[in-house]
């Protein structure tokens, strides 16, 4: 095997199927759909029904990876992986990992990491893992990432894919290129880990993602620093389009303000400086949060 796409997820079923559809009906399926189920018994169960669904769904009818429109569709491997809950929430970054070992153990050499609430456009698996395979000028370890577009709320289960690129909106302040397009940002606190792909060599040249990181925030913006210390390169490419599908949500995120203090004190301990400021003084404001007399952020009880 070569390309495996990695989810994690707790809970966001619809999405997952919306997820599995998109990558059944994409121009190169993965060999293998790595999920890790975080304290969720169901997932297992969801994904194998999802997968069977959208093999058989019309449209679905992508080719393997050598180019020959008459080669047999590929029948990806799912592989699901339980990741027990965390007291202080939801493990993001050893799931991560957890996902990451567990696709490599199953022979990927290439991982694509998916939001669960994401889509893949048509092209997303291919683009990236031809990008990671073709020689590139980049310093290594190299991490690529893709355009995210943001679909308005929808019935449960739809996923009609020809709609996927009318309905999406890309937000003004993210990098979107043109398919076959790439840039280099050098600003490596703009990586996000919606959409994301690296060889299974990088990301164990870079050391995976930290684990002191629990729960919601700052553990995807330390993975970046990790990067840069091992002085590697982010890319955008074009072509590699995530469609995210509608959740709500709130800004500053107050359902995670613990986690997000605690993790924003764990990357100011290991990297010397406060990230999340936007969401921390928004706190601030709300009377959630503030800073102590050495300037540590703590929550206000």
């Amino acid at each position: 095997m070569s390309v495996a796409v990695l989810t994690l997820a707790h809970g966001r079923h619809d999405h997952l199927r919306g997820q599995i559809a998109g990558l059944a009906a994409g121009s190169r399926r993965p060999d293998l759909h790595v999920v890790a189920a975080m304290d969720d018994p169901d997932l297992a169960t969801v994904a194998r029904e999802a997968w069977a669904a959208s093999l058989t769904r019309p449209g679905a009818r992508a080719t393997d990876h050598d180019d020959d429109a008459q080669a047999p569709a590929t029948t990806p491997r799912l592989v699901v992986v339980e990741v027990d809950r965390d007291p202080r929430g939801l493990p993001l970054a050893h799931a991560r990992n957890t996902a990451a070992r567990a696709a490599v153990e199953h022979g990927a050499r290439t991982l694509v990491f998916l939001d669960v609430d994401c889509i893949p456009g048509p092209g997303t698996v291919q683009t990236y893992a031809a990008a990671l395979a073709a020689p590139h000028p980049y310093p290594e370890p190299l991490v690529l990432g893709g355009d995210v577009a943001y679909l308005p709320p929808r019935p449960q289960g739809w996923a009609d894919l020809q709609d996927l690129a009318r309905l999406g909106e890309h937000r003004p302040d993210r990098v979107r290129l043109a398919e076959g397009e790439q840039r280099p940002e050098p600003d490596l606190t703009r990586f996000w880990s919606l959409s994301f792909a690296m060889t299974a060599r990088d990301l164990q040249s870079v050391g995976g993602f930290c684990t002191d990181y629990v729960g919601y925030g700052g553990e995807d913006t330390d993975f970046a620093q990790l990067l840069g210390h091992r002085g590697g390169s982010l890319v955008w490419v074009g072509g590699a389009t995530a469609y995210h599908q509608h959740h709500a949500s709130s800004s500053p995120p107050v359902a995670h303000l613990d986690s997000v203090v605690r993790n924003a004190g764990v990357f100011a301990e290991r990297w010397g400086w406060w990230p999340m400021q936007g969401w921390l003084e928004a706190f601030r404001q709300l009377g959630l949060a503030h800073q102590d007399p050495d300037g540590r952020w703590v929550v206000t009880t």
